[in-house]
């Protein structure tokens, strides 16, 4: 084994984990996350055999990472709508999928993820108010549908069509942060 597979080792087991973690709370499905982890190591693998080194080796990783994700919801929001899941499934339609920046990716990172934090925060006080609740209790708070219908006694349709207007205003309104940051 050659220095340089030395050190490719090294950094995949010492950044194996928090960079799966990082993709995984992003990714709900195990088999992307896992294939998204290993399109990343294998980039890395590659360019690290190049002659130009690569600094900063664990941010490098989490930039590459959050480009395959972005890559990843990119495919999917392109994909026909027979090809998605009805309400009755996931929902993936009505998830936001905010990406937030990992707060270990140093001092540009952590800005970006405190002004989309602050966006989101923002966004959130401009919904009506059952729009908010739906996507709070459901989002946040992990609240199935049935639910929350349940507690409320709103019907589950009510509930969906509230839970997907939150879901495009906020998508529209931090858009515009996600531009302005070049995320």
């Amino acid at each position: 084994m050659t220095d340089k597979d030395s050190a490719i080792a090294a950094t995949v087991m010492r950044e194996r984990l928090r960079l799966g973690n990082f993709i995984r709370g992003r990714v709900r499905d195990q088999a992307e996350t896992e294939d998204i982890l290993q399109d990343v190591f294998y980039e890395f693998i590659e360019a690290y055999r190049l002659p130009e080194p690569i600094e900063h080796v664990s941010a490098w990783l989490f930039r590459v990472a959050r480009n395959r994700i972005v890559d990843h919801f990119r495919k999917k929001k392109a994909r026909p709508i027979s090809e998605t899941s009805d309400l009755g499934g996931d929902d993936s339609e009505l998830r936001l999928d905010l990406a937030l920046p990992s707060p270990e990716a140093g001092p540009e990172a952590e800005y970006a993820r405190s002004t989309l934090l602050k966006a989101l925060q923002q966004a959130l006080d401009e919904l009506p108010e059952n729009q908010r609740e739906v996507f709070v209790a459901h989002e946040f708070e992990g609240n199935s549908f049935k639910e929350i219908s349940a507690r409320t006694g709103v019907t589950l349709n009510t509930l969906l069509a509230r839970k997907r207007y939150a879901v495009l205003h906020l998508r529209a309104r931090l858009q515009t942060v996600y531009d302005e940051l070049e995320i």
